[in-house]
């Protein structure tokens, strides 16, 4: 029989296929514009504490991503696991990927805590100010606290997408976002009787709402149908090692490229700090608009990989690259809409997180978000098209890439630009540009060798 040869999806097939991605991607993108809209709200309240907060918050955010991070790359592998299991009807399996995510959870939450934990101490190693490794130890303490039902939730987030159900996770995350900034503003200022507990405050306010959302997802997943049926806690109490290690094998990787990824920016938010406290707090501004725009595409790069998944699962291959196709698309589409926005908008967005007095730091922010919407579409193609390979356990050869694409080429760009030119605290973000751009081109290639490969 003569190998099969991939042809062009029929219109309706890439309709059907659009319906269906934005079907899960919706749900999933704003869900994740509202967990950065309750961030966003603790910044905007920190801010007006001046500077030095906003500072010492990026600052704590830096250390406190390194470990989070790690664990939501774990947690990632189990969507496209789920997923799988899914495609190819098998609930028992579906059952296992989450079980084994809520104890891997578990199991790199308590050694990852030592991270906030030790915050001034690392921050004051890395030649930050005293004052703002201080402030940053107070926000930490607070924060460390709602790590690990944060990535129970993560878990879950990923067990009912796979299904088909992503809606609960948006219900509670909506619900999270008022009662997050009525707790950040109670515990950070002092109200209601309250005594203000600074950036203390609001960290710990940051983690009872992580604990809320979990709790609530738990009794979604475990007492709410269609979810109900996968009996989610069944024999709870055991380690499924076997399952475990495929887990570490899958989200290994993607938690290391995370950690490049986040890392690149971590350490251009200290080379800010090496050059002033007003060009970290505008990094620090430019680097939240441009978290806000990358959960859309996050949200599609879920839903990619959860579409990539089910084909996988039912051995379609034509329908694996039709779902990274789409995705990628639409990828596309939102984040050279956004882009358009924020350069026309963007002396606004630096007013509105520091009003009209610190106006050398709104300037230089606005400067930041010029340069940066360079960098957007790039960055909303690499997460969708990394989301679409994960749906085929694709995770190695992109932790590569990763190296290669922030370390070498961003971050080497972001040190020589930054100081070895008079562009400063731009010529860092140029380095930021040029290391996302390289990374997106780098995974589009990749998911068309791995479903070209597929079709045959």
């Amino acid at each position: 029989m003569a190998p099969r040869v991939a042809a062009r999806a029929p219109r309706h097939h890439l309709r059907d296929e659009l319906a269906e991605t934005l079907r899960l991607a919706v749900p999933m993108a704003l869900t994740q514009l509202g967990q950065i809209a309750m961030m966003t709200t603790d910044l905007a309240f920190i801010g007006r504490f001046g500077d030095e907060a906003v500072a010492a918050a990026a600052l704590a955010g830096t250390v406190y991503f390194v470990g989070f991070t790690f664990g939501m790359g774990l947690m990632s592998a189990v969507a496209p696991l789920a997923a799988q299991a899914f495609g190819a009807r098998n609930p028992r399996m579906v059952r296992r990927s989450l079980r084994v995510g809520l104890w891997a959870a578990l199991f790199i939450t308590l050694p990852l805590m030592v991270l906030p934990f030790r915050g001034e101490q690392i921050l004051l190693a890395l030649g930050q100010a005293a004052t703002a490794a201080q402030l940053a130890q107070q926000y930490l303490f607070g924060l460390a606290w709602g790590m690990l039902p944060a990535l129970w939730f993560i878990a879950i987030r990923g067990f009912m997408s796979a299904v088909n159900r992503p809606e609960p996770v948006l219900w509670i995350t909506l619900a999270a976002i008022p009662a997050n900034a009525l707790l950040v503003y109670l515990l950070l200022y002092g109200a209601w009787g309250l005594p203000p507990l600074g950036l203390f405050g609001a960290g710990i306010a940051t983690s009872i709402v992580n604990l809320g959302t979990f709790l609530a997802g738990l009794w979604f997943a475990y007492r709410r149908r269609p979810f109900r049926k996968y009996q989610v806690l069944g024999r709870v109490w055991r380690v499924d090692w076997p399952l475990m290690r495929q887990l570490v094998i899958v989200g290994a990787p993607i938690s290391v490229a995370f950690l490049l990824e986040y890392g690149l920016f971590g350490a251009a938010g200290l080379l800010m700090g090496l050059i002033s406290t007003a060009a970290l707090a505008a990094h620090q501004i430019a680097l939240q608009i441009a978290a806000i725009l990358f959960m859309v595409p996050f949200g599609i790069g879920m839903a990619a990989t959860v579409r990539v998944g089910h084909a996988v699962g039912r051995a379609d291959a034509p329908a694996v690259r039709r779902a990274g196709l789409v995705a990628t698309g639409l990828g596309i589409v939102f984040m050279s809409t956004m882009t358009l926005l924020v350069i026309l908008g963007r002396f606004a967005i630096a007013e509105i997180f520091l009003g009209e007095a610190a106006e050398a730091t709104a300037q230089l922010t606005a400067s930041l978000l010029l340069v940066g919407s360079t960098f957007f579409i790039a960055d909303g193609v690499q997460t969708v098209a990394a989301g679409a390979l994960r749906g085929m356990n694709d995770t190695r050869l992109p932790l590569l890439f990763a190296t290669i694409s922030y370390w070498l080429i961003g971050f080497t760009s972001a040190c020589l630009l930054g100081f070895a030119t008079t562009l400063g605290a731009v010529g860092i973000w140029i380095g930021l540009s040029a290391g996302t751009a390289a990374y997106a081109i780098l995974l589009i290639l990749r998911f068309r060798l791995l479903s070209n490969r597929l079709a045959m």
